[in-house]
């Protein structure tokens, strides 16, 4: 357990429940003449049913090819015109849409934004035309050996949760579906309740809250849709494994998986993003002076730690020849055995708190960055923790690294995929 009670960071930014239940998030910057708007959906990929797959994906770029009042085209005409960039994201936990621009043109761009994500046309013609894209792209990743790797890893760790399937889904489930299912799909998620909407920069409160009333106000007669079902993903009771040989890769890839907590456990899951410092962040980190720089046995070794709602994912990759493979998979577990049984050094440790807390700093500078951050936490869990990040940090102990080690880095139950030079 944490030895103190934390002394929680109040949180900077505003937050308000409008009558229709869509959730808004300001922070006025009064040193930035730029602003961010930055809408989060829940509606990533595990909103949809398994038959559904890629869907959510397909719909983010379906979202701007515009509605009834807004052609193809006009919206990105309109920001680029006024110096502004958009773009958008999909994963399984979220679909989020963003716009940076001058202060100024915030009720040039927002207005238009809120059409978009309210109003999508979804017009047949678009529909295929986009779809042969989206197809480009999902061959475009299978031709990506880092990419096939990685998702057989999720396929292995996660066999019963949604988090194992592509956020891509498949060519062959993205042929069978139809405009008028992704007009469903739409008109279910996309609704107020799902929805933050986040403002940062330069502007007043009272300009962003009565434009975000008077944009979001009209959206789409909820639809039927048939929905995802996220069953919880039952401990691993074995070491899973498997390889894959592919054309066209020099060296070979070992990776190694665990599952973590969800944000319901937020104190253990920072703690395992403690350990993925500890592990490999940095010339002085552990796997990498081992591995590495003794006894060259790896070309590189990263350590990566992904927070979901659900359930977080804690892995480890190293770049190496096949012959070495054994020995590092080893020498690994012997490095998290030493985590579970000698207590960190409070060197090491303040080492790695410091590298996590100025990260966190560096990241939260710019009014995107925050929209960012406001968003997704509050689209996993609630947007006020995100602020709490540091003092969990910093409330670790060389104990609590122990324990979760202990917990959630077993060395009899994790999935490794090799991936080897055909």
């Amino acid at each position: 357990m944490l030895s103190a009670p934390l002394n929680i960071a109040k949180f900077p930014a505003d937050i308000l429940t409008l009558e229709n239940g869509l959730t808004v998030i300001h922070q006025h910057l009064a040193a930035t003449s730029a602003v961010t708007i930055d809408v989060w959906v829940r509606a990533g990929a595990i909103a949809e049913p398994d038959e559904w797959s890629g869907m959510a994906h397909f719909l983010e770029h379906m979202i701007f090819k515009g509605t009834e009042r807004l052609a193809p085209g006009v919206f990105d005409q309109i920001i680029e015109s006024r110096g502004g960039m958009s773009n958008a994201a999909t994963s399984h936990d979220y679909a989020h849409f963003f716009v940076t621009t001058a202060a100024q043109y915030l009720e040039d761009t927002l207005p238009h934004l809120a059409e978009l994500l309210l109003h999508a046309a979804i017009p047949d013609e678009e529909f295929d035309r986009e779809r042969d894209v989206v197809l480009e792209e999902i061959r475009g990743c299978c031709d990506d050996s880092d990419w096939i790797a990685f998702q057989s890893l999720t396929q292995s760790v996660y066999q019963c949760h949604p988090y194992g399937r592509s956020i891509l889904g498949t060519e062959a489930q993205l042929r069978e579906r139809s405009p008028m299912q992704m007009r469903s799909f739409h008109a279910c998620h996309y609704q107020p309740e799902n929805m933050t909407v986040v403002i940062v920069g330069g502007v007043e409160q009272d300009t962003a809250l009565e434009l975000a009333q008077q944009c979001f106000q009209d959206f789409p007669t909820p639809a039927a849709c048939p929905q995802g079902i996220a069953h919880a993903e039952p401990p691993m009771t074995e070491i899973r494994r498997q390889e894959l040989y592919l054309p066209r890769i020099n060296q070979a890839r070992l990776m190694m998986a665990w599952i973590g907590p969800g944000v319901e456990q937020l104190s253990d899951a920072y703690g395992l993003d403690l350990i993925s410092a500890l592990l490999a962040e940095g010339w002085t980190s552990r796997l990498v002076q081992d591995l590495r720089e003794k006894q060259q046995l790896v070309q590189g070794v990263r350590s990566g730690f992904s927070l979901q709602r659900d359930s977080s994912l804690f892995t480890i990759t190293a770049y190496l020849d096949s012959e070495q493979i054994e020995e590092v998979e080893a020498r690994i577990c012997n490095h998290l055995f030493e985590l579970q049984t000698i207590t960190v050094s409070p060197q090491e440790l303040a080492r790695c708190k410091r590298l996590l807390c100025n990260d966190y700093a560096f990241s939260t500078e710019a009014a995107g960055q925050l929209a960012g951050l406001y968003g997704y936490y509050n689209t996993i869990a609630t947007a006020p923790v995100c602020v709490t990040y540091p003092q969990q940090i910093q409330q670790l102990q060389a104990s609590d690294i122990m324990r979760i080690a202990h917990q959630y880095l077993s060395l009899q139950h994790y999935a490794v995929t090799v991936l080897k030079p055909a």
